[in-house]
């Protein structure tokens, strides 16, 4: 079997992933280690990892593979400022330098890069070859390959690549077909990040802030956004009125003709929010959800398949992916849970050993398969990084002086429960860290979904966060029916799905703002959206039997088989990925226990100039 090495880099979420044959040995992003969220540099640490989880040296793999084509986009960036001459230059002048010192000779640099990875790193090793895929094809890749499918549409929507953004595959045992292709400037992403970038948020951060604002809007602004920034053809085919954004050559997202239509400059980040922002979040998102559609359903009708893989950056808005799953033309769909370009690191490696080395997709999963069991994927339900043993956890709070309790499972899990249901927040920290954006269970922050001041404590006091953020409840997959609206399994929190109709407590008329935030809306408050909409992860034990069996305690416990399930960061931080990390956040925040493995730590106990240094550690804000 082929071992091959794949690599994201140089733009933002770096990340390795080493498979062999379709074996996925490791994944990790780089910002893991480095502590540095969206870190773009090389991902060294990440490979080191990888190297070390597959016993392997570098110099001894069949092939390194890049996710993207420098010429390619380069080839697009020239031509694009070309096209907007003279105006961009300021742009022009930042971006060249980077180009012609780094970027064009990416080729050299990774090979210099890999070089210095080698076990000799006194003489020149015999490099594996370096073998380079287009974005779009290691985002097709990446949700194909791993998906359970033997036959799929595979649709890949993000900003931008080389010069895709858009783009409709059809995967066929080990074949990837692309069928449809829409080019930057015209970019459903982009548009997204423009409408993020004008309410205050991080482009290529805060996307996911505008999604969790939109329930607090009303779309008033649908009909404008299409009647002046996007055309839609009934394929899903667009157009972007570029008058209206700055982003191929300017600094910012948005022009003055944009911020014009909207009624002024876009709203300055960390400032109050508006009903404006609000509405304007409601208004993108809808036409997100629509335009998104309307494409699935062209892939549909091209490819005849009752199936779907998504990736790239668009697939990790859950809420046009819980509608595309009940409105859609597909029997069911699959996302690959680490879309963004993260991902692109396993795609790339999928790429050469699919269709470069030949080798055969061999799962496949049936139709009348269960729908709510887990998914016969090969992504082992993310939990792909590094893990750490009892021994290295008990050896750091020694060091660090810090009194815990050990338990074996049982006693570990009724201690975990009964403390959760008293009110207490819980740093959960077990086995292999998650690949992707989203905790699952073993680098969480856990509490009580049925608590109503819950949401605002962790928001405010935990992660330290916008107060109208929602969280996401985990749930027993077994008992996912009995409180959501929830017809199949969701085991990477990429699917929206309501609150079932009976545990709802507010009538359906939707509160306009969110001056309404801390009541109650259903009998799970704490993880009920203003739209009763809840991201869910179905918890399976076959997937994550650890983090099953606090779930089945705490129902034990409660009666309530649901767990508020957010990542282990504050705003800013990468999510934890050592003991070390973890104790520190643990320490700066407001949590009650923390969770280690098979050992528990009460914040009480611990002393009180250790938690005031912890709190000195600060983050960019996000």
């Amino acid at each position: 079997m082929k071992k091959i090495l794949g690599i994201a880099a140089y733009y933002h979420d770096s990340a390795a992933a080493l498979i062999e044959g379709e074996n996925i040995i490791a994944a990790a992003q780089e910002e893991r280690f480095s502590r540095v969220k969206h870190d773009p540099a090389f991902p060294k640490k990440a490979i080191q990892f990888c190297l070390e989880q597959g016993q392997c040296k570098l110099e001894e793999l069949d092939a390194v593979v890049f996710y993207d084509k420098p010429m390619l986009k380069f080839e697009r960036l020239l031509e694009t400022y070309l096209a907007h001459a003279p105006f961009g230059l300021r742009s022009f002048f930042r971006a060249m330098p980077v180009w012609l010192k780094e970027k064009l000779f990416l080729k050299s640099i990774l090979k210099k890069e890999l070089q210095a990875l080698c076990s000799n790193t006194k003489e020149p090793t015999k490099l594996p070859q370096l073998l380079f895929t287009q974005h779009h094809q290691a985002h097709a890749a990446s949700a194909f390959y791993p998906s359970p499918f033997e036959e799929a549409a595979v649709l890949c929507l993000d900003g931008v690549g080389e010069w895709a953004t858009t783009t409709i595959w059809h995967g066929k045992k080990n074949q990837l077909t692309p069928l449809m292709e829409i080019n930057f400037p015209h970019s459903l992403g982009l548009l997204y990040s423009a409408f993020t970038y004008y309410c205050g948020f991080k482009v290529n951060s805060g996307e996911y802030k505008l999604m969790g604002l939109a329930p607090y809007g009303t779309p008033k602004y649908v009909d404008t956004i299409y009647q002046h920034l996007i055309s839609v053809k009934s394929d899903g085919s667009f157009q972007l009125n570029m008058k209206y954004f700055d982003y191929p050559v300017g600094s910012v997202m948005t022009s003055k003709a944009f911020n014009s239509l909207f009624g002024g400059p876009p709203r300055q980040s960390e400032s109050e929010l508006t009903q404006k922002e609000m509405d304007l979040a409601a208004s993108i998102q809808q036409v997100i959800e629509e335009v998104v559609l309307k494409i699935a359903a062209f892939a549909q009708q091209e490819t005849g398949s009752q199936y779907l893989c998504l990736a790239g950056g668009v697939a990790l808005n859950c809420v046009a992916n819980g509608r595309l799953l009940r409105e859609g033309p597909f029997q069911s769909i699959w996302v690959q849970p680490a879309s963004g370009d993260a991902g692109g690191s396993i795609g790339a490696a999928m790429t050469a050993a699919y269709q470069y080395f030949n080798l055969q997709k061999t799962s496949a999963q049936s139709a009348d398969k269960d729908k709510l069991a887990a998914p016969a994927d090969k992504m082992k339900g993310a939990y792909l990084g590094p893990e750490y043993s009892t021994s290295d956890i008990q050896t750091l709070l020694q060091k660090e002086e810090i009194p815990f309790q050990q338990f074996n499972e049982e006693q570990l899990n009724k201690t975990t429960a009964n403390l959760i249901a008293n009110g207490k927040v819980i740093g959960w920290f077990q086995g292999k860290m998650e690949f992707g954006p989203r905790a699952l269970g073993n680098r969480s922050i856990l509490g009580d979904p049925r608590n109503t001041a819950m949401q605002s404590i962790m928001n405010l006091k935990i992660k330290q966060r916008e107060s109208f953020r929602p969280f996401a409840p985990a749930v027993l997959a077994e008992d996912a029916q009995l409180y959501f609206e929830q017809s199949h399994s969701s085991p990477y929190m990429l699917l929206v799905s309501h609150i079932n109709k009976a545990l709802r407590l507010k009538p359906e008329e939707k509160d306009i703002g969110h001056q309404e935030i801390n009541q109650a809306r259903s009998n799970l408050p704490a993880i009920t959206h203003l739209d009763y909409s809840a991201r869910v992860q179905t918890v399976h034990q076959s997937l994550n039997p650890k983090f099953y069996n606090l779930l089945k305690a705490f129902k034990d416990v409660s009666g309530v088989g649901v767990l508020i399930n957010t990542s282990f960061n504050v705003r800013g931080e990468p999510p934890v990925c050592s003991p070390k990390d973890a104790l520190t956040c643990f320490l700066a925040t407001e949590m009650d226990y923390l969770v280690l493995n098979d050992v528990l730590i009460d914040k009480a106990k611990i002393n009180a100039e250790q938690i005031v240094q912890a709190k000195q550690q600060k983050f960019e804000l996000d």
